[in-house]
Order: structure tokens, then C-alpha cells, then sequence
């Protein structure tokens, strides 16, 4: 039986490359951003073959006979979006957030999950870095979504986000003793050897990339800030593993302190990096790290606070009124010095499918439109290693292709209104 169950299934998998062989699209395009950081293009035709980018040309022209036409000649086309900061499974904060973790079953969870993954590819994000859940569902969406079997952006993921004891990710903070037993820490680490074993069991599950807390968190259910919370030599056991199995690592930042030490380490991005110095600019360049602002992060308090004055505990609301009034200071040091920017909004803490929100942000901190939009493109790719994959429109790649009405190198806020959206060759959005 377990034999004719794979033969059929092998037959399916046959059929669908059939397929996708035959699968010929012509993409008339009005203006076309092929390379973020160049200059947008004239009318263009974008031929499509296999999901992959076979060709692009000057001008509108028929392309293969019975090839499929796609009309955007009055419309921006440029490559899919790249969030480099997500939580997919959630977008509850403050009390609500711990009410949902407390209550919500693996499975329910899964779910949420898979609808803010469709949630983020309709707003034009083709591909996200989803940076730490408790419960695995993110790498099995991973894998469903790049099977064909649900929809979603293309995911790089860290399975479990990693501190010390008491650190910004030990999921036991602020909860009854009562119930400590029922809470999972095998992200958490103190001294080197501990810190190797925690890097290697997320790598034994799979995952893409390593993120790693340094400082205290904002959203953190204690009250000892947001400086350092971790040693010289845990810091460097964490990067060294990481970067001995191939993987990157993604580091959540906000003290000056705990960004210096994670860059010195050899960390491969700095996340929020909220109170950025020069000692931190210029480890920023020797290292060749990037930045990830996540400037949405105050969408999402603001909301929240709006709606209710009490949705945070007092020891969280300080850091969130502090986190408020400084966001947006550390890119205006960055950018101008020349520190590489990639595009990340940290979706969860602000809501799921508005992650556009985040380039008007960066516009008001100092970035110019374009720039934003290659944080989003190229640095993004290449931050996450996908760079030969997606990132820009180019022979070879993935044809992953949003369009919209207007030019968002001037204007960035047309990119909230995404009107068509393909992943890989299908047309997963279309309100031409």
C-alpha cells in the first residue's frame, strides 16, 4: 500500500513539472525597476518561463508564440518585496500577546500563522526572514509553502530566538513559578558550552539562520532595561557555532553595549539596534553587518495604546514610551555614514500585511525612496542569502514581480497598495 502511495504520488510531482515546463508568461511592463539602486526602465516586456526570469527586452513586444500575455503597461513593476524581520505567528502584543501564548494551542497557532503568511505575499513580500517561535510552526510552513501546498512568501527561518536565563527570549519572565515547568528552555543559554548547545540544537531542527539577543527587549515581561544581558565569551561561542555550521547570524539589539559586543562577535545583522554610537557605526563597516531598523515596531504600540492605555504592564510600558520617542535616531547616524540598511519591520509587533508601512519610515529617518526600496530588494537578498535567487529582475532568477500605480522611487507610500503580485512564475494577486 505505502508503495502505491508513493508511485502515485511521484506521478503528481511528474505531471506538475510537466506543467510548469510548458508554462510560458509575457509581462508587458509601463516602467520597470529591473536592479534597485539603477535607474527605473521604459516600456519593457518581461518574458517568463518556468517560473524563472528568461529574458527581458526593450520595448513591447509579442514574445513566444501561445505564451501567456500579462498586461501592466499603465502600471511600476519591480521585484518582490523582502522583509528581513517577521513574526509570523502572532500579531498580539503586550497582554493580549501573553493571553494568546498561554492559550493557544500548537495547531492554532500553525494556522495564524499560514493566514499572515498570506496576509505579507498579497502585500507584495515574496520572500520574509522569520526571526524566532516557540513552537515549530514556522518551519513547517516553510516547507509547505516552498512544496506548492499553501501560499506564502518564501521563508528563511530561525526556529527559536536564543538569550540567556532572564534574556529577552527566556518565555518563562514574568510567568507564575506555578507554571515554569510547562515552558520549554532549551533556547536558553549561560556560559559558552551551554551557548553551543543552544545554537546546535535550533541547527538539528533545521533552520536557516541563528537569532541571538544580546540586550534586554522592549516587549521583555521584566523590568532591567534594554543594555547588555550577556558575556564577551557567550556572545562569541554563539556567533562561532553558528558560523561553523554555515549559518548566519541575526542579532536583536537596542543598548549601544550589546550591538558593539554582537558586531565585534562577527554577527551578520544587527536587529532594532535602537541607541547605535560611532564605535558602532564603524564595527558596522569593518564587519560588513547590516542594519534592520524596524522602525514599524511604533505602529504597533501606538495602536495598541490607542485602543487600550493598559494593554502593557508598567514594567514593558516604560520601554515601549522610551522605544517611541527614540525610534527612527539610530538610521539617521547609519545611512549617511554608510552603513549597509536592510528592510525589516519585525511583523508581529506591528500588524501582518501592512509591512509597506515601514518605507515611509525609513524616508522620514533620512533614507531617500530609492534607497528603501533597495533594502528591500538587493540588500535584503543578499543579507539573506538568496541574492542569486531573488532580489532583482534578472536572467536566471526567480520571477517573483509586484506592480503598482505610480513611481515609488519618489513616492514610497504607493507600495501599501500593491495591485499585482507573482511568486515564482504564479500569479498569486491580480487588480489590474
Amino acid at each position: 500500500m505505502k508503495l502505491r502511495y508513493l508511485a502515485l504520488a511521484a506521478a503528481t510531482v511528474t505531471a506538475v513539472a510537466v506543467h510548469a515546463e510548458d508554462t510560458v508568461l509575457v509581462i508587458h511592463a509601463g516602467q520597470l525597476l529591473d536592479k534597485p539602486g539603477s535607474a527605473p526602465k521604459g516600456s519593457s516586456t518581461i518574458i517568463v518561463r518556468n517560473g524563472k526570469i528568461a529574458e527581458i527586452q526593450t520595448g513591447f513586444n509579442d514574445g513566444p508564440a501561445g505564451a501567456t500575455k500579462v498586461d501592466l503597461k499603465d502600471k511600476f513593476v519591480l521585484p518582490g518585496l523582502i522583509d528581513s524581520h517577521v513574526h509570523l505567528d502572532s500579531d498580539a502584543g503586550g497582554n493580549a500577546g501573553l493571553v494568546e501564548s498561554i492559550t493557544s494551542s500548537d495547531a492554532q497557532t500553525a494556522y495564524r500563522a499560514a493566514g499572515n503568511a498570506k496576509k505579507t505575499l498579497m502585500a507584495g513580500f515574496t520572500t520574509v526572514r522569520n526571526l524566532g517561535d516557540s513552537t515549530g510552526a514556522t518551519l513547517a510552513l516553510r516547507d509547505a509553502i516552498a512544496a506548492g501546498e499553501l501560499p506564502g512568501p518564501r521563508i528563511i527561518d530561525a526556529g527559536r530566538s536564543i538569550s540567556t536565563t532572564s534574556g529577552h527570549m527566556d518565555g518563562k519572565n514574568g510567568i507564575s513559578e506555578d507554571l515554569h515547568g510547562s515552558i520549554s528552555d532549551d533556547n536558553l543559554c549561560d556560559g559558552t558550552e551551554s551557548c553551543r548547545q543552544a545554537v546546535r540544537k535550533q541547527i538539528r531542527r533545521g533552520v536557516d539562520v541563528i537569532k541571538i539577543a544580546t540586550t534586554g527587549g522592549v516587549n521583555s515581561r521584566i523590568g532591567v532595561g534594554v543594555g547588555r544581558q550577556i558575556f564577551d565569551d557567550e556572545v562569541k561561542a554563539l556567533v562561532d557555532t553558528a558560523h561553523l555550521y554555515g549559518k548566519k547570524v541575526a542579532v536583536h539589539a537596542h543598548g549601544n553595549d550589546g550591538v558593539n559586543a554582537a558586531l565585534a562577535a562577527g554577527a551578520d545583522s544587527i536587529e532594532h539596534g535602537t541607541m547605535l554610537d560611532d564605535a558602532s557605526v564603524k564595527l558596522f563597516k569593518q564587519a560588513g553587518a547590516y542594519y534592520v531598523p524596524t522602525l514599524s515596531t511604533v505602529n504597533g504600540y501606538l495602536e495598541r495604546l490607542a485602543a487600550n492605555p493598559n494593554a502593557y504592564s508598567p514594567d514593558v510600558l516604560a520601554k515601549v514610551k522610551w522605544r517611541i520617542e527614540v525610534t527612527g535616531k539610530s538610521l539617521a547616524i547609519a545611512y549617511p555614514a554608510g552603513v549597509k540598511i536592510a528592510f525589516g519591520t519585525d511583523a508581529g509587533v506591528s500588524k501582518h500585511g501592512r509591512n509597506a508601512d515601514e518605507f515611509e519610515l525609513m524616508v522620514k529617518h533620512g533614507m531617500p525612496a530609492a534607497a528603501t526600496i533597495e533594502a528591500a530588494t538587493m540588500n535584503a537578498a543578499t543579507l539573506l542569502g538568496v541574492e542569486k535567487e531573488v532580489g532583482s529582475l534578472e536572467t536566471g532568477k526567480a520571477a517573483d514581480i509586484i506592480a503598482v500605480s505610480g513611481d515609488p522611487t519618489k513616492d514610497v507610500t504607493v507600495l501599501k497598495n500593491v495591485q499585482f503580485v507573482m511568486k515564482a512564475g504564479v500569479i498569486h494577486k491580480d487588480q489590474r
